[in-house]
């Protein structure tokens, strides 16, 4: 499925200036989204290397499939930020831009010299993002973390997996996005919403283990109102509740049971002939147990997608647990434009992973594909005054 044609009204962004120095999923993923509603997103990256993400396996042809995947409708322009012609070169930029969005450890900037208070003396619109692991202040601001450390420090970690396994290594990175990726991204449009009445800049503090923290709140009630220590496998929405649980089927594959309205669960026991079972939707410790039991001994009779189209069928909330090849092959995701094609000069036709969010009348657009390492150095440098003959000799001293 190719991009739909741009629309002719101007994107939400259009017109905004992002200056882009993160390394990794959480800023790259952050900045896309944004460069996908218009926004001129310029990644400033490493001469030599740039991005760690054009290093991560697999490898389509010369670029990695990650790193396609999160920066299309961006720039490159490489720029050694320790040298001072470097700096000077983003210090001219930040001039212009209306946001500039790092994910160092805390200190870093500033030991470059071009942190958000040098920065906003020359630029007081600037709206500055910091993406960190644990913030830019507090006893763990220098600590080192990824996603995993920021899971486990939070209380996070332990809501997945069972009392047999213990806590498990989450197949998402939840806190890199959903911490660190989308709260940049809304922490960046409340500060633009901001300047728009102040006309004034800011600066973003967003903590990944902050914003994952966040996200716990229907779990926390277990804790801050129940005094209960919520743990996969003991808790309702956590794998206790057979009627909200997964099931393994004749052939191998599984199903997902999704039922938490007791009129759902009342047809779902009528359909199964187990009426005995409406009084006990949300049973506890060996009840529980032997309901699962049940259920498991059920589900495994039928292959997953006879039992997939009969729970269909009864309107029950119950999806087939997907491959990505099936996901991918899905009709509400295909209908949905979720998985989109585009050009790149280098690796040909690429897929790429659609916008999420609809808009009636500024939508997302897939413009440019993603940079290659430098590739727009002469445009960048050239728009800032910079002749043939200073970017051959900035090229020959490393600076880009």
């Amino acid at each position: 499925m190719t991009p739909s044609p741009e629309s002719s009204t101007p994107a939400a962004l259009h017109g905004l200036k992002i200056l882009d120095l993160t390394r990794l999923l959480p800023g790259a993923f952050c900045t896309q989204l944004l460069a996908d509603s218009g926004a001129d997103v310029l990644k400033i990256e490493r001469p030599g290397d740039g991005d760690y993400n054009r290093q991560f396996e697999p490898i389509h042809k010369r670029e990695s499939g990650s790193f396609l995947l999160l920066n299309r409708n961006k720039r490159s322009l490489t720029l050694d930020l320790k040298s001072t012609e470097g700096r000077a070169i983003f210090l001219q930029l930040a001039r212009d831009a209306d946001v500039v969005v790092e994910g160092f450890r805390p200190g870093v900037m500033e030991r470059l010299g071009i942190h958000y208070a040098a920065l906003r003396e020359h630029n007081p619109r600037l709206v500055y993002c910091a993406i960190s692991g644990y913030g830019q202040t507090g006893p763990l601001a220098q600590a080192s973390g990824h996603d995993l450390n920021y899971m486990a420090l939070t209380g996070a970690l332990q809501l997945f997996g069972t009392p047999a396994t213990g806590p498990i290594v989450p197949g998402l990175s939840i806190a890199d996005v959903g911490g660190g990726s989308l709260m940049a991204a809304v922490g960046i449009l409340i500060a633009l919403a901001a300047r728009g009445r102040s006309g004034k800049g800011q600066y973003v503090d967003v903590s990944m283990s902050d914003g994952l923290m966040s996200w716990l709140c229907y779990h926390a009630a277990d804790y801050l109102f129940g005094g209960v220590e919520p743990r996969g496998g003991e808790r309702p929405f956590i794998g206790q509740a057979p009627c909200y649980n997964v099931y393994r089927c004749s052939d191998d594959r599984h199903i997902s049971l999704g039922i938490i309205e007791a009129h759902f669960w009342d047809r779902f026991c009528d359909l199964i002939g187990r009426p005995d079972f409406k009084a006990s939707q949300w049973p506890t410790g060996d009840e529980a147990l032997r309901q699962h039991g049940v259920l498991s001994t059920l589900f495994a009779q039928a292959p997953r997608d006879t039992w997939a189209a009969r729970l269909a069928a009864a309107d029950i909330p119950a999806s087939p647990v997907n491959s990505m090849a099936e996901a991918f092959d899905s009709p509400q995701l295909r209908h949905r434009q979720m998985l989109l094609e585009m050009d790149h000069p280098v690796e040909g036709r690429i897929p790429q992973l659609g916008f999420p969010i609809k808009f009636s009348g500024s939508p997302a657009t897939l413009r440019r594909p993603p940079p290659l390492l430098g590739q727009h150095n002469e445009e960048v440098l050239t728009g800032l005054g910079y002749s043939s003959s200073d970017i051959v000799r900035l090229r020959e001293h490393a600076v880009i």
